[in-house]
C-alpha cells in the first residue's frame, strides 16, 4: 500500500470514530514520514502491541524487567576466556524477530560493514583485501555491550517514530542499557549504529587509497598507507560512539607474512587458517570414535546448542571452501546427529516416560 491509499483508507476510518480534522492530519504527518522510510506505522505501544500480536502488558514487562525474559550460558573463546550470551526467551525472541525484519532490515547499513546482511557471505569481506601490500587489522573491543540504549532508541527516533515508540522498541532490543550478545536484533542494530562512524573511517580511506572493510567488530585495511596515522583516525571516530580498539587484538601484516582477515588467509588461496581447521578436524575424530554425548562430558560442555554451534564453524569452512570434500563430509555427520537427536525429542514428547 502507498502512502496516498493509506491517506485515504485512514481518513475514511478515523472519521468513522469521530477524530478531529487536526488530530487526523497531525497522525497522517507521522505516517507520511515513516512510509517514507519504507518502516511500519506505530503510533503507540497499543498499536505496537496488536502489530507483533502480544498483549501490551507483556510488551510493558519485558521492557521494563528484561532480566527476567533472558537465559545466559557462556561460550569459550580461543583466548580461553568466556563469552557470556544472553538468548531471549522465545516470546520476547519472536518480537525481536519481528522488528528485525519489519524495521531495520528495510533500513540499508554501510557498504562497507560486511557482516549480519542477508545474501552476503565471508567472501564479499575477503576478495577487497587479496594480494595487497599490507593489511591492518583491529578490533572493537566488547562491541556489542559497548552500544547503548541511547544509541538504538535514537536509530528509532531518525525514522521518525515517536518518542515513546522509540522508547519501547529500543527496551525490547537491549538489556541493562546496553545490546545483549544472543538477541537477533543486536547484530543488524550494531551496523546501522556505526553506520556513520564506516562513513567517516571510509572517507579518510579514500583519501589515502586504503581498502577498508568491516566485518561485525573486525576492521580490515589493506594498501600502502602510514598504519600509525590510520589508527589515531579509526580511534578518533570510534570514541564518539564510546567505543575502544582491543589494543591486543591490532595486527600489522606485510606481504612476505601470512596475511589474515577474519580468520582467513588472503594472499594464498583463500583458506580457514590451519589452526582452526585442525581443532575441528580433531573434534570431529572424537566424536566418531567415542560419540557425541561422550564427547561432550569429555568437554564438560552441557550446552544444549553445542551441535548447532560445531555446524556453524564448519559452514564457516565451507563459506570460504564449498567444495571441501572433507568439511562436506563433516557437515553430514553432524547432520545425521541433529536429525538423531530431533527424533528423540520428538519421541520423547510423544511417549513421555
Amino acid at each position: 500500500m502507498d502512502f496516498n491509499h493509506y491517506k485515504e483508507a485512514f481518513i475514511k476510518e478515523s472519521r468513522k470514530i469521530g477524530f478531529s480534522l487536526p488530530n487526523i492530519q497531525h497522525c497522517l504527518d507521522y505516517a507520511e514520514v515513516l512510509f517514507s522510510h519504507h518502516v511500519p506505522v506505530i503510533y503507540n505501544p497499543s498499536h505496537l502491541s496488536a502489530l507483533v500480536g502480544y498483549k501490551k502488558e507483556y510488551l510493558k514487562k519485558a521492557s521494563l524487567f528484561p532480566n527476567y525474559f533472558y537465559r545466559d550460558f557462556e561460550v569459550a573463546k580461543k583466548n580461553g576466556t568466556k563469552r557470556l550470551i544472553s538468548e531471549p526467551l522465545p516470546s520476547l525472541k519472536e518480537i525481536q524477530i519481528w522488528i528485525l525484519r519489519s524495521i531495520l532490515y528495510k533500513i540499508p547499513v554501510s557498504p562497507f560493514a560486511k557482516a549480519y546482511k542477508p545474501n552476503v557471505t565471508l567472501l564479499e569481506n575477503l576478495r577487497f583485501h587479496k594480494n595487497q601490500s599490507k593489511i591492518f587489522t583491529l578490533d572493537l573491543e566488547n562491541f556489542f555491550p559497548s552500544i547503548s540504549a541511547e544509541l538504538v532508541e535514537a536509530e528509532f527516533l531518525e525514522l521518525g517514530y515517536s518518542k515513546i515508540v522509540s522508547k519501547l522498541l529500543s527496551r525490547l532490543c537491549t538489556r541493562n542499557g546496553n545490546l545483549p550478545q544472543g538477541a537477533p536484533t543486536s547484530p543488524y542494530l550494531s551496523n546501522l549504529i556505526f553506520k556513520k562512524a564506516d562513513a567517516e573511517i571510509a572517507s579518510y580511506c579514500k583519501d589515502y587509497k586504503i581498502r577498508y572493510t568491516r566485518y561485525a567488530d573486525d576492521m580490515s585495511f589493506s594498501g600502502d598507507f602510514d598504519h600509525e596515522e590510520l589508527l589515531k583516525k579509526v580511534t578518533e571516530t570510534v570514541e564518539k560512539l564510546n567505543l575502544r580498539i582491543n589494543a591486543k587484538k591490532t595486527k600489522l601484516m606485510t606481504p612476505n607474512m601470512r596475511q589474515t582477515v577474519t580468520g582467513v588467509v588472503v594472499n594464498q588461496k583463500p583458506q580457514v587458517i590451519f589452526y582452526k581447521r585442525n581443532e575441528l578436524r580433531q573434534t570431529l575424530y572424537y566424536i566418531q570414535k567415542f560419540g557425541f554425548e561422550e564427547h561432550k562430558i569429555f568437554k564438560k560442555n552441557n550446552h544444549n546448542n553445542y551441535l548447532e554451534h560445531l555446524l556453524g564453524k564448519i559452514n564457516f569452512v565451507l563459506q570460504i571452501n564449498p567444495k571441501d570434500a572433507e568439511f562436506i563430509k563433516y557437515k553430514a555427520v553432524l547432520f545425521d546427529l541433529k536429525h538423531k537427536q530431533d527424533l528423540t525429542a520428538i519421541e520423547n514428547e510423544l511417549f513421555p516416560i
